[in-house]
């Protein structure tokens, strides 16, 4: 998911006046107003989806008893059991898979209706593209241990979180209208995973300072990365560089790892296929450690439905180093060297079954950067969320979540009331039956760009799996 840096411009002390005269009577009404046309604009895909789901198991093919035109011999899923909308391509894909080549292809789309203070509603749909194919070589020719990734895709549209003036980005897919290749890689595995070299492109905020669970949020420093993570040029997706890292698990609940790559602070012109690799900007380092109990650390860190089974959870601590001179408002010559700590943590903290995932997780995150050099210094989100609440047959879940945001001072002109900090919660409930995922979302911020007033974000992220 994508990644656009909500730097907004110091805005004038008319305008500080005016965020701020904007009563809490208005407000509420302007949430009721979003939720009720949120629900009348999600209502017919909300009941499409479940309609589906609970009765398309009787979708057989009426030629030749269950067995289907296309593929004679093989026998219809029920819709809610097939994880891709076209289905199994006749045995080829499982062929496939079963060779050690994966492909994935998919659309999503955030669809978002916003309101700050008394100012008209306004509207922005983001859709995305993504294509990806995964090759396990071992199992294609016998060379144990090599992989290889690539994925590309195509994205557009508006910017709601731009348009309304917020820090915290409402949606984790926005960042800027490309079509590219995203990344790739070639990797080596030893030991049985426990040492794993990566050499390709790819962008660190897919891996260090990444949402724990990005798929349960709409709002991007929890659906996708911590929101400040671009102060060190540590690279975003779908926007990836030249980059390469070494993985170890010493033990098999621990593991450290380390990348190394280009911190380019325009990859969307020096690169916009993403078809050649380019090295511009400082060497940006990035290292992290992370405690995995109640799974083994050799494999990489899953979100899904399967993987929430039992009382798992994950601990991680991470550092991004840039060497490069930054610039400093208080300071007249530019400072050496950027960079950003952050803790991670999330955690199952009950289990109807201890052998099931239905339950309560818990889920927090905080950085820090220095606030002489960084404008958005420091960010803190928290999060719960209820794994199969209702007894639907198929994946759902509600979540809770909170973001914080911090604003330095140093970067006011003289004269400037105090930056405040920007808050926002976020309520939404996740369906997902077989290739349709549907999320229908509630946020509210506080004290919009650090200046003052309210926003209502309301609105749907849809999702297909081809």
């Amino acid at each position: 998911m994508g990644r656009v840096c909500y730097l907004q411009p110091i805005s004038s002390r008319g305008r500080l006046v005016a965020l701020a005269a904007t009563s809490d009577q208005a407000v509420r009404a302007q949430a009721a107003t979003l939720l009720a046309r949120r629900g009348e604009a999600a209502r017919p895909v909300l009941l499409g989806v479940i309609g589906l789901c609970l009765f398309g198991s009787s979708a057989y093919s009426q030629t030749g008893g269950d067995k289907t035109l296309s593929c004679p011999g093989n026998y219809a899923l029920p819709l809610a059991s097939q994880p891709h909308l076209l289905g199994d391509w006749c045995g080829e894909r499982t062929r496939l898979e079963q060779r050690g080549v994966q492909f994935d292809f998919y659309y999503v789309s955030d669809n978002l209706w916003g309101s700050k203070n008394q100012q008209n509603t306004q509207f922005a749909s983001w859709n995305r593209f993504r294509a990806t194919v995964d090759i396990d070589f071992g199992r294609l020719s016998g060379q144990d241990g090599w992989y290889f990734h690539a994925t590309a895709l195509t994205q557009g549209g508006g910017n709601l979180g731009q348009d309304l003036g917020l820090v915290i980005g409402p949606s984790s897919l926005v960042s800027f209208d490309t079509t590219r290749l995203d990344s790739w890689w070639i990797e080596k595995r030893w030991l049985d995973d426990r040492i794993a070299v990566r050499v390709g492109q790819f962008a660190g905020q897919d891996f260090y300072g990444n949402a724990q669970f990005g798929e349960s949020f709409i709002n991007g420093p929890m659906g996708y990365a911590l929101g400040n993570l671009f102060t060190t040029f540590e690279s975003f997706n779908p926007f990836a560089t030249p980059a390469a890292e070494i993985r170890i698990v010493p033990i098999d609940n621990l593991y450290l790892k380390s990348m190394v790559m280009a911190g380019d602070p325009s990859p969307l012109t020096s690169n916009p296929t993403g078809l050649v690799p380019t090295f511009r900007g400082n060497a940006v380092f990035v290292s992290e450690i992370g405690f995995t109990p109640g799974r083994n650390a050799t494999s990489a860190p899953v979100d899904d439905a399967a993987s929430r089974k039992g009382y798992s959870g994950l601990y991680q601590f991470g550092v991004v180093y840039n060497p490069g001179d930054f610039t400093a408002p208080l300071s007249p010559v530019p400072i050496s060297g950027n960079y950003l700590l952050y803790w991670k943590a999330s955690q199952a903290l009950w289990r109807v079954d201890p052998k099931e995932a239905r339950g309560l997780d818990a889920v927090l995150a905080v950085d820090w950067s220095p606030p002489n050099v960084n404008r958005s210094f420091m960010q803190l989100t928290a999060g719960l969320r209820f794994n199969e609440p209702l007894p639907l047959g198929f994946h759902n879940s509600i979540s809770l979540g909170y973001v914080r945001n911090s604003l330095s001072a140093d970067f006011l002109p003289p004269g400037m009331i105090a930056l405040k900090i920007e808050n926002g919660v976020e309520i939404n409930l996740l369906l997902n039956c077989g290739p349709f995922l549907v999320q229908p979302v509630l946020q509210y911020y506080t004290n919009v760009g650090g200046i003052g007033g309210h926003a209502v974000v309301a609105g749907l992220r849809t999702k297909i799996d081809f």
